[in-house]
């Protein structure tokens, strides 16, 4: 397996070096460092890696907002470093969605984090996939529906006998069935 490219959002440079050799060692490869929260932002966006690691500290107070900003918009898995004493200081939202390391990083338990954190950003990438899907398949029967009694009511005909024209409609034109009850509904509406 190829190594993940990784940044690192640490104020603290020796901590960023200690990371970055361990992440060495099991084969990731370190692609960009920041100093803050919004260098990290850049670098995501300029770099699109596969895992990031940000620190929750004091002297980066925005780690934790720029790690929910990550989430939130899906960029890549998130990984939160965070000093020991600590951890019980976090949100209780933080808590429950991103998965977190004690620093100092301890090898041992880097692996398996890293491991978390990218199947639970896959699953909930596979998750938010499948309800964008199920929310468009729930449009297109409403509007595959409202056609057909367009067509039942305008052309007096049945409802199989709807469905068919929209289905042909649909394959001569070479447009999904959305396009051509959409159309349907527009022309109708026109009149």
């Amino acid at each position: 397996m190829q190594g993940l490219r990784v940044i690192l959002g640490d104020p603290n440079e020796t901590q960023r070096a200690e990371l970055k050799k361990l992440l060495h060692a099991l084969g990731q490869l370190v692609v960009g460092e920041a100093e803050d929260g919004l260098g990290t932002i850049k670098l995501i966006r300029r770099l699109t890696p596969d895992l990031v690691f940000i620190s929750v500290q004091p002297a980066m107070k925005d780690g934790e907002s720029v790690a929910h900003l990550i989430e939130d918009e899906r960029l890549c898995p998130v990984v939160l470093l965070v000093e020991r004493g600590r951890e019980n200081q976090r949100s209780r939202e933080t808590d429950t969605l991103l998965p977190y390391l004690i620093k100092p990083v301890q090898e041992m338990s880097l692996q398996p984090i890293i491991d978390l954190a990218v199947s639970r950003f896959r699953e909930v990438s596979r998750l938010e996939k499948e309800i964008r899907q199920l929310k468009n398949t729930i449009e297109t029967r409403k509007l595959v529906e409202k056609a057909k009694g367009l067509l039942m009511r305008n052309l007096g005909i049945n409802e199989s006998e709807a469905f068919r024209r929209i289905q042909k409609q649909s394959m001569n034109k070479r447009m999904s069935l959305k396009a051509v009850a959409e159309a349907i509904i527009v022309a109708y509406d026109m009149q």
